[in-house]
């Protein structure tokens, strides 16, 4: 199990500074974005040079690219925006390839027009789930047509807010490129240790045999966000149901600081060969 780290933690711009930067950390690989190439996250087009710079980089620092961010918010109330997405998740879909990644990560998106990240009361209507499902069916057929996996991410704030609807979203789909990308502090804000347990174990228990990646931040006892081991989330429960479930595949942190990234680092790692 890889430990990595999302890339634009670090302050350094370009491909290898960026990836070196992870690598002195103590990461192995990292989950990509085009924003350290100084570009937006989606840009509106990728040259296979600049694809091909991110490899070579990967390549000449030993840091894998286990991942590139493709989020937008894909239940925008606005069919415009979706549409604009749509376009340029395919550009990064299609550059996938040739930047050295099989996964593209997405956001299944919130009705807030501001803030895919926060949370609306239309998000549970069944036009949301609609849109979703529209958006989601169109996303697979672009994958599958690249040989990409998508990864999903079960979040509160999000159309699909828990575990079994990031099933339900498999079912529906019917592609074998919806993977999930599994963060335990976006499965609950306040709970009991008992119940993040529980929670915890439910969710691998029911997505375990699509998990492609899974995501490291933690929450303190006000449900706060906060870096890997500074909160209230048993990292060792997490990987071991991980572990338990036949999960191999990077352990991605984010949500910290560039300066508690070492520390960080040597905390999963302790946790995965423990």
């Amino acid at each position: 199990m890889d430990i990595g780290i999302f890339a634009k933690t670090f302050a350094a711009q370009g491909a290898e500074l960026s990836l070196r930067a992870a690598r002195h950390a103590g990461y192995a690989s990292v989950q990509f974005n085009m924003a350290c190439l100084g570009l937006p996250s989606m840009p509106d087009e990728i040259s296979n040079e600049t694809a091909q710079s991110i490899a070579k980089a990967s390549k000449a620092t030993g840091v894998k690219i286990a991942a590139v961010s493709g989020t937008y918010n894909m239940v925008h109330p606005d069919k415009a925006k979706r549409d604009d997405g749509m376009r340029r998740l395919g550009v990064l879909i299609r550059a996938a390839g040739a930047i050295g990644t099989g996964l593209v990560t997405l956001c299944t998106g919130s009705r807030d027009a501001e803030d895919q990240w926060r949370h609306h009361p239309d998000n549970a209507s069944p036009e949301a789930w609609a849109d979703l499902i529209a958006e989601m069916a169109k996303a697979a057929v672009l994958a599958e047509a690249n040989a990409v996996n998508l990864g999903i991410e079960p979040e509160l704030a999000n159309v699909v807010c828990n575990a079994q609807a990031a099933r339900q979203l498999i079912k529906e789909i019917g592609s074998p490129r919806i993977r999930i990308v599994l963060d335990p502090a976006n499965l609950f804000e306040v709970a009991g240790e008992a119940e993040r347990r529980g929670i915890i174990a439910r969710a691998v228990d029911l997505l375990g045999d699509r998990i492609v990646m899974a995501h490291a931040k933690d929450r303190d006892a006000n449900g706060n966000f906060v870096a890997a081991g500074t909160g209230v989330i048993d990292f060792h429960h997490f990987v071991g149901v991980l572990k338990n479930a036949g999960f191999d595949g990077p352990l991605i942190t984010h949500g910290l600081s560039e300066a508690e990234a070492p520390s960080v680092a040597a905390f999963l790692q302790g946790i995965v060969t423990a």
